[in-house]
């Protein structure tokens, strides 16, 4: 009896950890942090996945490895983007641009700048605010 009590508390024991790791893996998407070379790298990114660009994708995957060995872009918002760039180069464009389009939702601009076409748009008028 108290065999069969160790082997079911073990086995409860297994069944939350692997639960546990499987909840902790379906967060949110990482934050790519406030870095605006950073946040345009992402933007080109989309671009080249909309387009199906192979070359603009290539690009964009040295740009933003060059950010990461720099520092600027936090590892696991790497990992993440790595991800669906492997995701385009094997074709698999739609699925690249969904979660490509779920890690930029999810991003707080917190403490970033204000992006550069919002700083040039400032101070015109606008036909329909007349």
């Amino acid at each position: 009896m108290q065999r069969r009590t160790c082997i079911l508390a073990s086995l409860a024991v297994g069944v939350a950890a692997v639960l546990g790791v499987a909840f902790v893996g379906c967060g949110r998407p990482p934050q790519m942090g406030a870095d605006e070379e950073v946040f345009s790298a992402v933007d080109a990114l989309f671009t080249a996945v909309t387009a199906r660009d192979e070359k603009l994708l290539g690009q964009c995957e040295q740009r933003l490895r060059t950010l990461k060995d720099a520092g600027k872009l936090p590892p696991d918002a790497a990992t993440y983007l790595d991800d669906v760039i492997r995701k385009a180069h094997a074709g698999r464009w739609q699925a690249a641009a969904e979660k490509l389009y779920t890690f930029m939702m999810a991003q707080r601009r917190d403490g970033a700048g204000e992006h550069p076409a919002r700083k040039k748009d400032q101070g015109r008028s606008h036909p329909a605010k007349h």
